[in-house]
C-alpha cells in the first residue's frame, strides 16, 4: 500500500502487504489453467493445524499494520480445520480474505458463516460472461450459475466481493461483457489475471505481446465505468494507466495514437456499444507491489515463494520463520531491489512501478530476472512522448502515487 489519503508508504522491505497461504491442494473443480494443479484429495505433508496457527503468529510478528492474510488453495473449504484457522487468525487481529472454490461446499449458509466469522473479503473466480465458456474452463457444468449465486450471497451478507478473471485465449474476447455483468451484479472490484503458463496452463493459452498491450489499454477504459480494476501478473497495466491518466488530464491523449491494435479496437468498441460512454474517472489501480515486493506465497507444505505463479522457493516455514525469509532471503531481497533485471525490464523507466512479471519471465526463460515476454514496450518511448508537452515519466508516476487509493483486499487464487 503506497502513500495515499495521508497514509505513510508501506514498508515493503520490512513486511509484505499480502500473504497468500495455499492451505491445501484439494479441490473439487478441474480447472484447465489451474496454477495449483489441484486434485480431489489433499496431498501428504500439508501444514498441520498447529503449524497453521504458528504461521498465523508469524504473520502477526511482522507488526502492525498487519499484512492481509488470504486463505486460498485448491479450495480452503476442503480443510476440516478451516473454521478453526479462520477464527484463530481473526481473533489474533488479522484481516482475513478467503478465496473459495465454487463447489457444493460453498452454500448460502457457508457465506453467512464466513460473514459472522469476520472475513474481510472473498474472491470468486468468474472467467467469462458466457456460462458455457466458464464451465468448460472450470471443468464442472453449472459452475458459472453457482458463482453468480455465490456473489449475491456474499454481497447480501455485507462481505466485500472481488471477482477474479483469468485473461487467456479462451476469455479475452468476452472482457467487455464481463464488465457489464459485474456492473449488473454490483461488484466493485475486478482482479484481472494475466495468464502465466504454469501449473496446468499451457503456452497455447497465452496472448501475444501486442494483444497484452491492447488488454491493458482496454482495462484502463473499462475502469471508467465504476469498477476498481487491478491486475495480477500484469504489472505493465500500471505503466499504461499512469501514462493515459496523465495525458488525459492535460488533453494530450492523442499523443498515444498508434499505440494500440485491432484487439483494443474490438474490445473498446464492444464496451461502448453495450455500456455507452464512460461514466466517471478511471479507477485503475497502480500501486507498485510485485512478486516478492509486498507479495508472499506459502504453499501447502510451508514452502515460501514470491508468488503462487513463480515456483522458485526461498525457504520453508518449518525451518525458518516467514519474517526471516521475507526480509533476508537472497531471492526476496533481490526481487525488492530490482537491480538485477535483464533486457528491457532492466532499462525501463517504469521498472520500479512495474518491473515486469517475474513469474512469466521464469515460465518462458527459466530465469527470474529475465525480461517479461508479454510486454512489447520499448524503454524510453513514453519519455519521448511526455517530452512533447514538457513533462516526464517521473512526474507522471508521482502524480499517480499522490492520487492512488488505499488497497483493500486482493484475494487472488
Amino acid at each position: 500500500m503506497d502513500s495515499g489519503g495521508g497514509r505513510a508508504p508501506w514498508p515493503y522491505d520490512e513486511k509484505p502487504l499480502i500473504v497468500f497461504w495455499e492451505t491445501t491442494k484439494a479441490c473439487l473443480l478441474k480447472c484447465k489453467h489451474c496454477r495449483a494443479e489441484a486434485i480431489l484429495k489433499a496431498l501428504p505433508g500439508e501444514l498441520t493445524t498447529e503449524e497453521g496457527y504458528r504461521l498465523i503468529d508469524e504473520i502477526r510478528a511482522f507488526g502492525r499494520p498487519y499484512p492481509l492474510l488470504v486463505l486460498t488453495g485448491g479450495d480452503p473449504l476442503m480443510r476440516s480445520d478451516f473454521w478453526d484457522l479462520l477464527d484463530y487468525a481473526v481473533r489474533g487481529g488479522l484481516r482475513v480474505a478467503v478465496a473459495p472454490a465454487v463447489t457444493p461446499l460453498l452454500t448460502r449458509e457457508t457465506a453467512a458463516r464466513m460473514a459472522r466469522a469476520g472475513v474481510s473479503a472473498v474472491s470468486l473466480s468468474l472467467d467469462s460472461p458466457y456460462p458455457e465458456v466458464h464451465d468448460s474452463i472450470r471443468g464442472v457444468e453449472g459452475t458459472w450459475k453457482r458463482t453468480v449465486e455465490a456473489i449475491r450471497w456474499f454481497m447480501d451478507e455485507g462481505v466485500r466481493v472481488q471477482v477474479n478473471t483469468v485473461v487467456m485465449r479462451d476469455t479475452v474476447e468476452g472482457l467487455p461483457d464481463m464488465v457489464k455483468l459485474l456492473l449488473d451484479l454490483g461488484v466493485k472490484t475486478w482482479e484481472v489475471f494475466y495468464l502465466v503458463p504454469t501449473g496446468r496452463a499451457g503456452f497455447e493459452l497465452d496472448l501475444t505481446p501486442s494483444e497484452w498491450e491492447d488488454v491493458s489499454h482496454f482495462l484502463y477504459e473499462a475502469s471508467k465505468y465504476g469498477l476498481m480494476i487491478r491486475t495480477t501478473e500484469g504489472p505493465m497495466f500500471r505503466r499504461v494507466a499512469i501514462i493515459r491518466r496523465f495525458l488525459e488530464s492535460r488533453g494530450a491523449v492523442s499523443l498515444l495514437k498508434g499505440e494500440t491494435g485491432p484487439l483494443y479496437e474490438r474490445l473498446v468498441g464492444r464496451l461502448r456499444r453495450i455500456l455507452g460512454p464512460p461514466r466517471g474517472p478511471p479507477l485503475a489501480h497502480t500501486v507498485g507491489t510485485r512478486d516478492g515486493r509486498g507479495i508472499v506465497f506459502v504453499d501447502y507444505k510451508g514452502n515460501v515463494y514470491p508468488s503462487g505463479f513463480l515456483p522458485v522457493p526461498a525457504g520453508n516455514v518449518r525451518v525458518k520463520s516467514l519474517v526471516e525469509i521475507y526480509r533476508s532471503s537472497t531471492l526476496f531481497t533481490m526481487l525488492r531491489r530490482g537491480g538485477a533485471l535483464e533486457g528491457r525490464c532492466g532499462k525501463c523507466e517504469f521498472r520500479e512501478i512495474c518491473g515486469g512479471s517475474r513469474a512469466r519471465a521464469f515460465a518462458y526463460y527459466k530465469r527470474v530476472t529475465a525480461e517479461d515476454p508479454a510486454c512489447p514496450y520499448r524503454p524510453g518511448r513514453y519519455t519521448e512522448i511526455l517530452s512533447r508537452i514538457g513533462a516526464s515519466v517521473e512526474e507522471a508516476i508521482r502524480e499517480a502515487a499522490a492520487s492512488s487509493r488505499p488497497l483493500h483486499a486482493s484475494a487472488g487464487r
